[in-house]
């Protein structure tokens, strides 16, 4: 019986793996005759799994998706891993902490004492980084639009209602954004999610157009850098030599580059959004800057200094 039971097991985990797997092949895996996995399949079948058969030369079996929500089987990383994004799930910004909870309650009290051991010592704090929680309808909502392709309508804070394109929902620094090609206004938008109240029923379906550059992510960090085109860097970039080690000033640079010049200086390029704000950057290492250039850096570290003589006076 426990020879049977594991057997069982292991042909789960293989029709889990992979769409489809010829009789032959299963045998083959699972070291058995061919009439031996119809049996198991059909054990399969009785525990409420809708295992079907494929047609073809050689046959075959498929792991079709049911009605209800059977037991899943995961392998040891799997279950590590499902339970680290349960855990980061609370700082997604979605509303559903609760549920995240629950489910990975339920997953630890199935496990094996060798692999509870593992997922309790994996123990993650999340900072959550989003003021406000997002409605997990509101991002179903957003997914479906994106998922058919059908036009999205919505109202948007206090602004007027919108029609775009959805094209892709992501979540950066905890927070969700749909990006989407904006129909009243002929160009590319990124939305807050959380700003979105979706409206009933969806639009016509579109043909997708592609993002600039064709990288959404690019696409996105572009536009919170202020970039255009979609080409993910800053509009001002500088260079400075700060009397600092290079190990000081590594940690607060951000995307900059930091070179050691020597035991106590470095140079440091940077970018920002604006050539005040990037001045304005460089004075928080609190030790000696030498401005390199652009000239515009330059000044700009000037126009600085004057503001900050005036309000100091």
């Amino acid at each position: 019986m426990t020879q049977a039971s594991g057997r069982l097991l292991s042909l789960l985990s293989l029709l889990q793996a992979r769409r489809d797997w010829p009789g032959q092949l299963l045998a083959e895996r699972l070291n058995v005759t061919p009439r031996t996995v119809r049996r198991d399949i059909d054990r399969l079948r009785e525990l409420g799994y809708p295992v079907v058969a494929v047609k073809g030369p050689d046959g075959g079996y498929r792991l079709e998706a049911g009605t209800d929500v059977p037991p899943l089987l995961f392998d040891d990383d799997q279950a590590v891993a499902v339970t680290v994004a349960l855990q980061l799930a609370a700082g997604s910004g979605a509303d559903i902490a609760d549920a995240a909870t629950r489910a990975l309650a339920t997953m630890r009290q199935v496990m094996p004492n060798r692999l509870r051991h593992r997922i309790d010592a994996v123990q993650v704090t999340v900072v959550d980084r989003s003021p406000q929680k997002i409605d997990s309808a509101v991002l179903l909502a957003l997914s479906a639009a994106v998922r058919a392709r059908e036009v999205l309508r919505f109202d948007y804070e206090h602004e007027s209602p919108r029609r775009i394109e959805p094209h892709h929902l992501i979540n950066r620094a905890g927070r969700w954004y749909l990006v989407g090609w904006d129909l009243g206004r002929d160009d590319w938008r990124v939305y807050r999610a959380d700003r979105m109240t979706p409206k009933t029923p969806t639009g016509p379906r579109f043909s997708p157009r592609e993002v600039p550059g064709g990288d959404v992510v690019a696409f996105v960090n572009a536009r919170f850098k202020g970039a255009a085109g979609g080409r993910d860097a800053w509009p001002c970039q500088g260079e400075a030599v700060i009397d600092l080690p290079a190990a000081e000033v590594a940690p607060f640079a951000g995307d900059g580059i930091v070179e050691p010049i020597d035991d106590d200086r470095c140079r440091l390029v940077a970018g920002s959004w604006s050539w005040v704000g990037l001045a304005a950057s460089l004075g928080r290492f609190d030790a000696a800057v030498h401005i390199v250039g652009p000239a515009e850096l330059r000044d700009a570290a000037l126009v600085l200094a004057r503001r900050y003589r005036d309000s100091a006076g």
